[in-house]
């Protein structure tokens, strides 16, 4: 039987992301997922079906946690479409997702399990895919320089820039970062 607190189920996936990124995948175990959450032992295997939807539910509620709010994007939508708002929201993005570093971390751990779990990776694949074309959805009705090619190509540098700095914050200074952003922008955005 699956409860339904749906606060319970929260605090409950929000641990089992803190798991994922401290003891990876393997150590994901609803007992582990019980003592992150401070709940009686047993407690989510009476939420989840099993572990595979506790994975699942995990990836999701890590881009959920990831989206802006609403002042943000509404204050993003009346920028100008210009190289210079592009840098922000650069930086702005790669602030919030590196202020939830065990989340990101968290989402790298499902990445590799998705490479021997083919349901997971199914449920990732569309739930990335699904992201980026969202990413250049956006980016079109933006009015920001590039097209849809310039989106998937900072995606995927700055996908990288991000895991060096959660995972081996010393290759790059924050300033260096800083710098690899803006010049990366200057050499994939058409003007």
């Amino acid at each position: 039987m699956v409860r339904r607190n749906d606060t319970r189920r929260a605090a409950l996936v929000d641990a089992s992301i803190e798991v994922l990124a401290r003891e990876g995948a393997r150590g994901l175990t609803f007992r582990a997922v019980d003592t992150e959450a401070g709940v009686p032992n047993g407690t989510a295997s009476n939420y989840f079906a099993n572990r595979d939807d506790l994975l699942t539910q995990a990836g999701a509620r890590v881009y959920e946690r990831l989206q802006p709010d609403e002042a943000t994007v509404e204050r993003q939508r009346s920028s100008s479409p210009d190289r210079e708002t592009y840098i922000a929201l650069t930086h702005e993005l790669i602030g919030r997702i590196s202020a939830f570093r065990t989340g990101y971390l968290a989402l790298l751990e499902l990445r590799l399990e998705a490479t021997r779990r083919p349901e997971l990776r199914a449920v990732l694949t569309e739930r990335v895919r699904a992201d980026v074309e969202a990413n250049v959805a956006y980016h079109e009705e933006s009015g920001l320089p590039g097209d849809a090619t310039t989106v998937r190509l900072l995606y995927l540098a700055f996908n990288w820039l991000i895991v060096e700095q959660l995972t081996l914050p010393g290759v790059f200074t924050e300033a260096e970062r800083d710098r690899l952003v803006e010049a990366a922008v200057d050499r994939i955005v058409a003007r």
